[in-house]
């Protein structure tokens, strides 16, 4: 069959939990038509990060990549039009904090996501979800990890790659106190859609 690949992140800063996990987790070794969902979590370390996700791509050879992060506090699934070469920031969870690092010394200044971001978003409106484009997925690690995915996909033709930052669930919200949240089942729901979405993409 061929592969999605599906990644989240480990839990980072004050956010104990990291919703992108469960939904990797809950994901994993599904299928949408004849696209098996491969998940992975990353580590929230920009030296290792980019080499797992390398890694991941080279195991699982994947003909989509739809990475997930985090968003505390934003309150709607929000696909991320664009990934900038800059690594800057808060401490990752061993303590590096990147300031004006560019993410490779000779790369382009910033890539467009390839996946149709557009049908995700009025997709999700259809089905009663709150979501929009974003433009910015900041500079930490998930527009990190954004931009090796299109990296990657830039020099492999056919390959849809792109990120999608969602917010927190319920059981973190209320854990945190002071962010807004989401049902997990929703979470995941939401991702799904998109996924089919990418899967539709492929297949026109």
């Amino acid at each position: 069959m061929t592969k999605i690949l599906l990644t989240g992140f480990e839990p980072f800063l004050a956010y104990k939990i990291n919703p992108t996990m469960q939904i990797v987790e809950a994901l994993a070794g599904t299928s949408i038509g004849n696209y098996i969902i491969e998940g992975r979590v990353l580590s929230v370390d920009f030296q290792k990060a980019a080499h797992q996700l390398k890694q991941y791509i080279e195991e699982i050879q994947p003909t989509i990549i739809l990475s997930m992060g985090l968003a505390g506090g934003r309150f709607k699934i929000t696909p991320e039009r664009i990934a900038i070469n800059v690594k800057d920031g808060e401490p990752d969870n061993n303590g590096y904090t990147p300031v004006d690092e560019s993410i490779y010394s000779d790369g382009a200044d910033a890539y467009l996501t390839n996946l149709p971001i557009r049908n995700m978003v009025n997709r999700l409106h259809q089905e009663g979800y709150p979501a929009e484009i974003s433009n910015t997925a900041g500079t930490y690690l998930c527009n990190n990890i954004m931009y090796e995915g299109l990296v990657y996909a830039r020099q492999h033709e056919g390959v849809l790659a792109g990120f999608i930052h969602i917010p927190a669930s319920f059981e973190l919200a209320i854990q945190h106190g002071k962010i807004p949240g989401w049902h997990l089942q929703d979470l995941i729901a939401s991702i799904e859609l998109c996924l089919e979405e990418a899967v539709h993409a492929k297949n026109d």
